[in-house]
């Protein structure tokens, strides 16, 4: 679990890209790319330290690997009343 605040700021943002790039057409080898190369820039910039990027990346990739995180709901709007 995240407790860093700007760890928990990170996390918030690389996921919402991962659900943007999927509704986009990519699919998870292109989103495991671009968690890399987040995670790379991250430690480069070294603006985190190692073991925070490190508990980033781990959460970040049980989030990748959970299929409802990628579910399309139906709006409301078009679902019937049953």
């Amino acid at each position: 679990m995240l407790q860093d605040t700007l760890t928990i700021r990170y996390y918030q943002r690389l996921t919402d890209s991962l659900v943007d790039l999927w509704s986009r057409g990519y699919r998870f080898d292109d989103l495991r790319l671009y968690i890399d190369g987040y995670l790379a820039a991250l430690r480069h910039a070294n603006s985190l330290e190692a073991y925070l990027i490190h508990r980033l990346e781990e959460e970040v990739t049980r989030y990748l690997y959970d299929v409802s995180n990628f579910e399309k709901t139906e709006p409301e709007a078009e679902r019937g009343y049953y």
